[in-house]
């Protein structure tokens, strides 16, 4: 069994909705590796020039040779990406394929280790029968792609008021829909929490698809309930105690996303960090 700590970039993209540290992955894989942990999760964003930023999100990081370059300098290692897409209609749009399979080939070309994670953009849940089917369709049917090309996929939901896939009755439609035989599934204990859910109960259920799992703490205080690592309601004792007894062999990113962390970004990085080293590392070895 091998579990390790990583960082999730949308912790900086929250400053401004991206412009705030647009075209800045080294200096988030800098704090990164200064947090201690060893490895981050950039987002592969298709909306990113819709929002004024640069393409997918990654500014001059999109070539996958100064990624590299980056990573190692700081000792920190590609964790996997997060592929940021709506998936609303039948099937990918061109702009969704692009996106997908620039990913696929970045990964297997250079980091064929990361994982490639799926999650949806929240756009809203009208006609939500019909576009959750769609999601799964276009999920599936990527990490079919990006696992005949050997990579290793998980979908994350995520718990905003627009997003499709937040409550119980979203998981029990898209989660049971998932084809495991090309995706796991990333639980995101802040986002299960925050859509009514009982982390534990959740993670039981589903527990044949776990191969990633993102940490955030909730507080359950206002339209966005999030606390500092360590400071709300979840249990990350208890639920890094459940992935050690079932072997999970794989990473555990922190993806932050606390107020405190619009203004503070590389603090609260740091923070995390050194609360998953005084808290959870003694549980992992």
């Amino acid at each position: 069994m091998s579990i390790k700590f990583g960082s999730e970039v949308y912790t900086w993209f929250m400053q401004g909705t991206g412009k705030g540290y647009d075209n800045k992955l080294d200096h988030m894989i800098k704090i990164a590796g200064q947090a201690g942990f060893t490895g981050i999760e950039p987002m592969i964003l298709l909306a990113s020039k819709d929002l004024g930023c640069s393409d997918y999100w990654l500014g001059d990081f999109k070539d996958p040779i100064k990624l590299k370059d980056v990573l190692a300098e700081h000792g920190v290692d590609l964790a996997g990406f997060a592929l940021v897409c709506s998936w609303d209609a039948d099937s990918e749009t061109d702009d969704e394929r692009a996106a997908a399979d620039y990913a696929i080939e970045t990964l297997t070309t250079h980091f064929p280790n990361a994982m490639l994670g799926t999650v949806p953009l929240p756009t809203g849940r009208k006609n939500i029968q019909e576009r959750r089917v769609n999601l799964v369709r276009n999920v599936n049917a990527v990490s079919r792609r990006a696992t005949d090309a050997g990579l290793k996929c998980s979908f994350h939901p995520n718990s905003p008021p627009p997003s499709m896939v937040r409550t119980q009755a979203d998981y029990d439609v898209v989660l049971n829909s998932l084809n495991p035989e090309v995706t796991g599934w990333t639980p995101d204990v802040g986002h299960i929490i925050r859509g009514g859910m009982d982390v534990i109960e959740t993670l039981d259920k589903w527990s044949y698809l776990v191969n990633h799992i993102h940490y955030k703490d909730f507080s359950g205080n206002g339209p966005e309930p999030w606390a500092q690592m360590g400071t709300g309601k979840l249990d990350f004792h208890k639920i890094t105690e459940w992935l050690t007894l079932r072997n999970y062999d794989g990473w555990i990113i922190c993806e932050d996303e606390a107020h405190v962390a619009v203004d503070d970004p590389d603090g609260v990085t740091l923070q995390n960090g050194q609360w998953c080293k005084e808290n959870l590392y003694d549980l992992v070895q």
